[in-house]
């Protein structure tokens, strides 16, 4: 097997986790594939360090790149999600490594664009693939001290600002979000707001492509009578399936014809629901439905 066919999921691992999106890793790595054919073989010494120095480098020019593209986005930006859970999609991209789901999860990449490409960058090798400073150094192109400056760096900014994460209950998440959506198709707004934390926040990613809220929606009355409003308005003909995304629990809102329409992220604290993440722009959608495609029945889409 060719050295590129071989390393291609941690390669895509590494582009992904720094742009935060499967299209521009995919880029990524169709780049760094061109790089490879015109390399002089002989001269590799070390197959897996020279892809992973083409792949980190070029993801830190596509990210540099793609900030720039961000500040006329409309509305929320988030990262693209990718669906995780199944032999079929890790084999397809950014979770082949089981030990690295951790790294991969939707809140960890909405706070690494709190970091600047290089600290991202050195965070990403040494925290989600364990490549020790000397060869952080080596990868980006900088000395040790500064490597590990940077990955020092990184890690307190997480630090500050990354929440109090609690192990999941699977059981415990599939009732309230049931009873979530139960509640939301009937428009029950008292019921809603027994679910939800009194600081709940709801962001919708639509890319200004399909119809939603482009600022944050704060608010336990707010955020229920915004959700209760859009569902009866958007929701005819729309399943909602369990899955898991990014590692993590997920609902996967499919169309009446079979497309992915919107991949929602439900973060749920003692006091009920505190965050609502919804992914809704189609572009950002179209890895996950490529990934659907694989597994044939819907049914098979549980959590």
């Amino acid at each position: 097997m060719d050295d590129f066919e071989r390393l291609r999921g941690r390669l895509f691992g590494i582009a992904y986790r720094m742009t935060g999106t499967a299209t521009d890793a995919e880029e990524v790595l169709q780049d760094a594939w061109l790089r490879w054919q015109d390399a002089d073989r002989t001269t590799v010494r070390d197959p897996d360090a020279y892809l992973a120095k083409i792949v980190t480098n070029l993801a830190i020019k596509q990210l540099t790149s793609a900030r720039a593209r961000r500040e006329l986005y409309v509305g929320q930006w988030m990262p693209e999600p990718v669906l995780t859970g199944r032999a079929e999609f890790d084999a397809l991209g950014p979770l082949e490594v089981v030990a690295e789901r951790e790294s991969v999860s939707f809140a960890l990449l909405l706070l690494l664009e709190r970091l600047t490409p290089a600290e991202r960058a050195a965070y990403v090798l040494h925290e989600a693939f364990a490549y020790g400073y000397r060869e952080v150094a080596e990868l980006i192109g900088t000395s040790e001290a500064n490597a590990r400056q940077l990955g020092s760096r990184a890690s307190k900014k997480l630090a500050a600002e990354a929440p109090n994460e609690q192990p999941v209950d699977r059981a415990g998440w599939r009732k309230l979000v049931e009873r979530f959506i139960a509640a939301a198709r009937l428009g029950e707004i008292e019921e809603l707001e027994k679910l939800l934390a009194e600081d709940v926040v709801s962001r919708a990613d639509s890319g200004g492509k399909v119809s939603a809220a482009r600022n944050v929606v704060a608010g336990r009355s707010r955020v229920a009578r915004y959700v209760a409003g859009a569902l009866q308005r958007f929701g005819g003909g729309i399943e909602a399936h369990l899955a898991e995304a990014n590692g993590g629990p997920a609902l996967v809102a499919i169309g009446p014809d079979g497309e992915v329409v919107a991949i929602c992220f439900v973060t749920i604290g003692p006091d009920g629901v505190t965050a609502l993440e919804f992914v809704m722009n189609p572009d950002k959608l179209a890895f996950a439905a490529g990934q659907l495609s694989h597994i044939g029945r819907l049914s098979d889409l549980s959590w």
